[in-house]
């Protein structure tokens, strides 16, 4: 099995057209096609159905394309950490973070991380932890900030807790007098400005609702990070967030700590455990680690 083989596999299973996959990986299409075709031998399985010129793949085409995307991903990684300079003058890495720690954590450190690296790319995915762990898996980043536990544990991935951070409640000045501070049955009742689904801070907040026995109510829903802090802002009800980005919303919002139960997230690094970081993605990792460690949320 060669590796150009697996390229033009996937340039056909992806454009599901023989002539447009050589067009884009710039090849004639009979050699193309002679490679598929030796691939198909090699591996003793028709990959692709080739009925009246509709290609679709075959069951074991279809078991291949993850597995191929992902070699070609490491290929792909492998060729820019050999590229990059040892004074890590240029390269890139791909971030995936949660959208609320985009918002609180991210900023400053990919600040000073660009102060120190200025040739190095940044590629931020924002997402929930399912999506990014998704991500990490077939090769699409080289580390994630995720919220712990995953929703689907993964012998591959290597996480390491960042911090722990509470959950506040975030209202408008003129909203609902929570005290000091407020319980989580204290949300019964109140109109919750909800994030969309995908998120883990809905599910936490829904989870914590229902084990004090009632059902949230939500006044909207559907929001990403700034939307929610927007229509709290507005007026529309509250919204249960990290510390850490209620602590930059602004002083037109009250913040109220929850208790009684304590609401906590815990943050983790997650990366490949089969592949290690390209260089620059370990420099940004051993930032994160520190600023997590000395961050005021932290353990």
């Amino acid at each position: 099995m060669q590796f150009q083989q697996l390229l033009y596999f996937v340039a056909v299973a992806e454009t599901r057209h023989f002539t447009r996959a050589a067009e884009r990986v710039h090849v004639s299409q009979p050699s193309l096609s002679q490679q598929v075709r030796a691939l198909e031998k090699e591996l003793g399985a028709e990959l692709f159905s080739r009925a009246r010129g509709n290609i679709t793949l075959t069951d074991a085409g279809e078991a291949l394309l993850p597995l191929a995307r992902r070699i070609l991903a490491d290929a792909d990684t492998a060729r820019i950490e050999v590229q990059e300079l040892a004074q890590l003058r240029r390269g890139r890495v791909r971030l995936g973070a949660t959208p609320s720690v985009c918002t609180g954590l991210l900023p400053q450190v990919l600040r000073d991380f660009h102060d120190r690296h200025p040739g190095i790319q940044l590629l931020i995915e924002e997402g929930g932890s399912h999506d990014l762990v998704h991500h990490l898996a077939r090769g699409a980043l080289d580390l994630a900030l995720v919220v712990l536990p995953l929703p689907s544990p993964s012998p591959a991935l290597t996480t390491v807790e960042l911090l722990r951070e509470d959950l506040v409640v975030l209202s408008s000045p003129d909203g609902p007098g929570l005290g000091a501070t407020a319980r989580v049955a204290d949300l019964q009742g109140e109109r919750l400005v909800m994030f969309r689904h995908g998120y883990d801070l809905r599910e936490l907040t829904v989870a914590a609702c229902r084990a004090e026995g009632f059902e949230p109510e939500f006044a909207v829903e559907g929001g990403e990070m700034d939307a929610v802090l927007g229509f709290v802002r507005a007026g529309l009800g509250v919204a249960v967030v990290p510390r850490m980005v209620a602590e930059r919303a602004g002083s037109d919002l009250r913040m109220t700590p929850l208790s009684r139960p304590r609401l906590r997230r815990t943050i983790a690094l997650a990366h490949r455990s089969d592949v290690a970081p390209p260089r620059a993605a370990r420099e940004l990792q051993s930032m994160l680690l520190t600023r997590g460690s000395s961050s005021p949320s932290g353990v």
